[in-house]
């Protein structure tokens, strides 16, 4: 088996430190929400633990054509961001060599991917997936570090890992948010100034929606309305909704009635530029 320059790095890095290893797996472009990812991971790494960053722009993971081609790229500023917060090594395999030529092996989720991004972007999670599970295996952490924004992605892998007693423990970190509520993104930057003074009207959607938990609402229909409401109101020509779901917190499960733990989620467009957000909502 042939294998890279980068994997026999990472390999050696592992043997020589054989203690606790925290991984944050990234694709780069990496803004305050990344930044609060590897501060976390080195927390729980502590002094003698190591911290492992990942920035690999996954090929397999894309399905709307030019996203791939159009996704930020800055590896030396990733870099200097990493050597900042503490990581002790930032894995940058290159896609031509990460995956072999005839590369045939993909992992598939089959039930918590058929709602929100998965109903939507075919094929999007069994790269996820795919990419994630050789991470593991190269790195060999002990924990891995993701963020809550990405809820479903964090929510499918803790089920991966179940389901193929991967030995790794999945660590969710809270949305980091611009002062006026927009989650950061990699794809924020892509926003005209107009779009971006817009996109806020996601997450006041969300929390509108979810205000109504406090007054004992169980009608999934009615959480799903006002956020609708909200979400289209005065919106931009350009604006569309791509999915907006109320659903099981661990199943991802539509829900008939909130009656346990759940999540809002929803994906938007602005032009091409898709934003996704989400807001846990109590039972």
């Amino acid at each position: 088996m042939t294998v890279t320059a980068e994997e026999q790095e990472l390999r050696a890095h592992r043997e020589r430190h054989a203690g606790p290893c925290v991984l944050v797996p990234t694709m780069g472009a990496l803004h305050e929400g990344h930044r609060q990812l590897v501060r976390e991971a080195r927390g729980l790494a502590g002094s003698g633990g190591q911290v492992i960053v990942s920035i690999f722009v996954n090929p397999l993971q894309f399905d709307r054509g030019g996203d791939l081609e159009n996704y930020p790229r800055d590896l030396e500023a990733d870099l200097r961001v990493c050597e900042e917060d503490g990581a002790d090594l930032v894995f940058t395999p290159r896609a031509e060599e990460f995956y072999r030529p005839d590369h045939s092996t993909k992992v598939v989720e089959s039930l918590l991917t058929k709602h929100l991004c998965g109903a939507t972007r075919p094929g999007h999670f069994d790269g996820v997936c795919t990419v994630v599970l050789k991470l593991f295996l190269l790195a060999t952490p002990g924990l891995a570090v993701f963020g809550k924004k990405d809820y479903q992605q964090i929510a499918i892998i803790r089920r991966m890992v179940r389901d193929l007693s991967v030995p790794v423990e999945i660590h969710g970190v809270d949305t980091v948010r611009e002062e006026d509520g927009l989650a950061l993104s990699s794809r924020n930057r892509r926003l005209t100034p107009e779009q971006r003074r817009d996109a806020p009207r996601l997450h006041r959607a969300l929390r509108a929606a979810r205000d109504l938990s406090s007054c004992g609402e169980q009608r999934v229909e009615e959480y799903l309305r006002t956020a609708r409401h909200y979400l289209e109101e005065h919106a931009p020509a350009e604006f569309s909704i791509d999915y907006l779901e109320l659903v099981d917190r661990d199943t991802l499960q539509p829900l008939p009635v909130l009656n346990r733990p759940a999540l809002l989620a929803t994906a938007c467009f602005y032009g091409p530029v898709r934003l996704i957000d989400n807001i846990e909502i109590p039972a």
